[in-house]
């Protein structure tokens, strides 16, 4: 009897709780149910919003201790070496700042009787920078390792109780002294820039510009270029902060863009039998009103036909273009660690018309630096991978011991491998048979390249280019070169290129 007493206290499978009959409540009780009841469904409205932010917040926590990692393993020295950090001349106390010096061992600034001293005087002013005032250069780009010590543990703890200084580490720099000497040289009297790299690793191996200055003498230099009406440029580095029109050299970059927008470019054929033609309501002339015939795409670069590459541009879809030529970098930072100015390209689809034809072949308002030309060079002779430019290799103490190594960084692949193959057989023909051939006859290694000349004050004077490299199969090494008034000095940009090649030739000997 209990055990179905049992059976009929436990409710069958399926069905429903019943419902409290209402009926039978007070209006007090029944009003208090409801209430609970809409804030039951308010909770479970709420329930998901909370949830959703609680994960949110546990998200955005993670994501702060993982930046804060990063920050600290890979960020910390770039951020703390910048400019604006003026905690680190505080360190000046402590540590007596250390040396500079190239790849190939020799001291290009250290200091003297407590004042900093640059034994090369001029011949790494740009390059190496300075340390008054303000800094620049590889004093800036490297302050942060000039200020630190890795002395011996026992040696600074000894000089830290004696109230003496530390002596600080020392910056490697990338740059070779017989390449540098040798650019500084072939510039001679002229103004302008050279800068040479490798292509495989960004290490740049020689930065030159000029109007250049002794920065042993910086007060005097310093107080010149900031004097009230001062028109001296001096301090301003050509090679990273020079913005000039590209003149032909630009012509590569247009000629990648109408192969990109024009799979049948190999088609191509222009006939340049005037000496002057219109294009978009523009008149146009060859270098020295010049003839060239009937050309296809890759004769027309390496004679360097202004009339072709005209005709070129008014068949490209100019956003198209722009956004070729941004991927190269134009209107961006490049990813340099010194001061850098920013290259220009300013034409869209809502521009006139009239623009095109000399902003194909480097006129018009496109300006660029020479890095960023050695950047867009050894590009190509890296098979489309652009690597980042750097100039400190390595950060030892002061008795040689290496305490830092810096490794190459890329920063993307702009070009396909069959871009790569076409332009440089293009650019090697410009060496060979074309507008640079003189210049490189008898040349003891193949080359590649693209000369310019840039005109401006309404065509009085020119700035003379060359931008190429060497060993067309394995690249080793690619120049940016710029020569201002080169009509006037008769310094040519593809001159000095030959000789830096020669050079870098000769130390490989």
């Amino acid at each position: 009897m209990k055990k179905k007493e049992e059976t009929l206290k436990k409710p069958r499978k399926g069905r429903k709780k019943k419902e409290m009959d209402t009926r039978l409540l007070t209006p007090q009780q029944r009003a208090f149910l409801e209430k609970e009841e809409k804030i039951d469904k308010i909770n479970q409205k709420m329930n998901g919003p909370i949830i959703g932010i609680t994960y949110l917040c546990g998200f955005l926590v993670i994501g702060l201790i993982a930046y804060i990692l990063h920050f600290m393993i890979a960020e910390k020295d770039e951020v703390i070496a910048n400019a604006a950090n003026t905690r680190l001349d505080s360190y000046a106390a402590d540590v007596n700042r250390g040396d500079i010096v190239t790849k190939d061992g020799k001291t290009v600034a250290t200091n003297k009787n407590g004042q900093r001293y640059y034994p090369y005087d001029n011949l790494f002013a740009h390059a190496v920078g300075y340390s008054d005032y303000t800094k620049a250069g590889v004093e800036l780009i490297g302050n942060y390792y000039l200020m630190d010590s890795h002395a011996n543990l026992l040696e600074r703890a000894i000089h830290t109780l004696r109230e003496e200084q530390n002596e600080g580490d020392t910056v490697v720099t990338t740059l070779n002294y017989e390449l540098q000497k040798t650019a500084y040289d072939a510039l001679g009297s002229a103004d302008g820039a050279v800068v040479m790299m490798k292509p495989d690793t960004g290490r740049i191996l020689a930065m030159v510009s000029k109007p250049d200055f002794n920065p042993n003498d910086i007060d005097t230099v310093w107080e010149e270029a900031n004097k009230e009406g001062s028109t001296s440029s001096v301090l301003l580095n050509r090679a990273t902060q020079g913005l000039y029109p590209p003149g032909s050299t630009f012509k590569v970059l247009t000629t990648l863009s109408f192969m990109r927008q024009n799979r049948k470019y190999k088609d191509y054929r222009y006939e340049c039998s005037q000496s002057e033609a219109v294009f978009n309501g523009v008149s146009v002339h060859c270098y020295d009103s010049k003839t060239h015939g009937e050309e296809d795409l890759e004769d027309a670069l390496a004679n360097s036909c202004n009339q072709a590459f005209a005709d070129i541009g008014t068949q490209l879809d100019v956003d198209k273009w722009k956004d070729t030529l941004e991927s190269f970098l134009f209107n961006q930072s490049l990813p340099y660690m010194d001061a850098s100015a920013t290259s220009r390209f300013t034409l869209d689809s809502k521009s006139d018309k009239g623009y095109i034809p000399q902003t194909a072949f480097g006129q018009g308002d496109t300006l660029i630096t020479p890095l960023h030309n050695a950047m867009i060079v050894s590009t190509i002779a890296n098979g489309g991978l652009m690597m980042k430019p750097y100039m400190i290799d390595s950060v030892e103490n002061y008795k040689g011991k290496r305490i830092k190594k810096f490794s190459p960084a890329s920063y993307d692949t702009l070009m396909t491998s069959d871009e790569v193959d076409t332009l440089t057989g293009y650019m090697r023909k410009v060496v060979t048979d074309g507008t640079a051939a003189p210049y490189f006859s008898g040349a003891s290694y193949e080359a590649a390249g693209k000369t310019g000349t840039a005109e401006y004050a309404n065509g009085e004077h020119d700035f003379s280019w060359f931008i190429g490299f060497t060993s067309v199969d394995h690249p080793e090494v690619c120049i940016s070169v710029v020569v201002e008034e080169s009509d006037v000095n008769g310094v040519k940009a593809t001159a000095i290129a030959r000789t830096m090649f020669d050079a870098y030739y000769n130390l490989s000997e």
